[in-house]
């Protein structure tokens, strides 16, 4: 093992080496005010909770105009025309905001993996530098025991 070759090896790495930057912190400041807006969205129905409130709110909705008296139902059994329609409104402008979200977390997804790839590409430069640098002192310890038994 050379020692210019270790230095080489050394200099290439430094010039490799640029500023890791959180690439959650850039994607979060690059999005709009809309994408952000949809990417909560995106985030909120695709949770329990937003499962669990719509969830009650048609119980409620077909409960009470299943049961309730018909002066009061508002939309009669078996029907439910105002709910359907309600109901399909909400599917409507919810699709085109979960659809941009998913883009946008997806777009996140590839830029993180990315970056990920330029950090291991960084570690497996260093590592190399280092087993050569190890390889380096491995000789260099034999060659000074080999000096210790030839004087003895």
């Amino acid at each position: 093992m050379d020692l210019n070759k270790i230095k080489l090896a050394h200099k290439e790495l430094k010039e490799l080496q640029k500023p890791i930057y959180n690439v959650n912190v850039i994607h979060k400041e690059s999005l709009s005010v809309l994408e952000k807006i949809a990417v909560k969205v995106t985030d909120y129905v695709g949770s329990v909770g937003f499962f669990l409130v719509i969830f009650c709110w048609t119980l409620l909705w077909l409960g009470w105009n299943t049961i309730a008296p018909n002066e009061l139902s508002f939309d009669p059994f078996p029907a439910f025309v105002l709910w359907l329609f309600i109901s399909n409104m909400i599917q409507i402008f919810l699709m085109p905001l979960i659809m941009i979200g998913q883009n946008l977390q997806g777009r996140h997804a590839e830029k993180r993996a990315e970056s990920d790839f330029e950090v291991n590409i960084r570690a497996e430069k260093e590592i190399e530098v280092i087993l050569m640098h190890l390889e380096q002192q491995n000789e260099l310890i034999l060659k000074i025991l080999d000096n210790i038994k030839n004087r003895y």
